[in-house]
């Protein structure tokens, strides 16, 4: 059960990378004042946990409604978090993507930063593949779940207290901490290929 929750939290923690996060939030908050940066925190946390909570919940039937077995979803869905981590390591890192993303005209709290900083691709694939409903009963999806919200409330600390954090990482240092956690994420999509593989092919 340890290592189950263990696995969970820290899956959550790399594809949601709060610590990613930090550049990202203070640059779409930069002209707004200590109140305002408090409640873009809260609403973007907010909906990028809603969001995350829909597909744990509604995710594996939505597969199953339009006939996607989950193995081929595994399979699908380890390949794209491999190529999502491979970006991470090798491409831009992530506050630098998302820093260019940028769009005045947008709900900030929305986008970028509840999607796709926080609800991100590989969190949405991660949701679905640690809940699935042959494997894990209630009680499992749900401490899962608790997992991720766990993360998320870790995010909204980070981005209230981002001033504070960004002085002593900077972006360079965010930028380090995004591509060693592609790494430990690269490593759980190869996991989940295998697995989907596997279950499969009933090796």
């Amino acid at each position: 059960m340890l290592d189950a929750l263990l696995t969970s939290f820290i899956t959550f923690f790399t594809v949601i990378d709060p610590i990613g996060t930090i550049p990202v939030f203070i640059a779409v908050t930069s002209s707004a004042n200590k109140s305002e940066r408090k409640k873009i925190a809260i609403k973007a946390a907010l909906v990028a946990a809603g969001v995350l909570l829909f597909f744990i919940v509604l995710g594996e039937l939505i597969l199953n409604a339009i006939e996607i077995p989950l193995p081929t979803f595994q399979i699908a869905g380890g390949i794209v978090l491999f190529l999502f981590a491979l970006t991470m390591i090798f491409g831009e890192s992530k506050p630098e993507t998302e820093l260019s993303d940028i769009d005045k005209k947008e709900d900030k709290a929305i986008f970028p930063l509840a999607m796709p900083s926080l609800a991100s691709p590989g969190a949405i694939l991660a949701a679905i593949l640690l809940t699935e409903n042959s494997k894990h009963n209630i009680l499992d999806q749900s401490l899962t779940a608790l997992m991720m919200l766990v993360v998320v409330a870790i995010a909204l600390i980070l981005m209230v207290l981002s001033a504070k954090i960004f002085k002593y990482i900077g972006n360079s240092g965010a930028a380090i901490i995004s591509r060693v956690m592609g790494l430990l994420l690269s490593a759980v999509a190869v996991s989940n290929i295998l697995q989907g593989f596997k279950i499969y092919f009933n090796l």
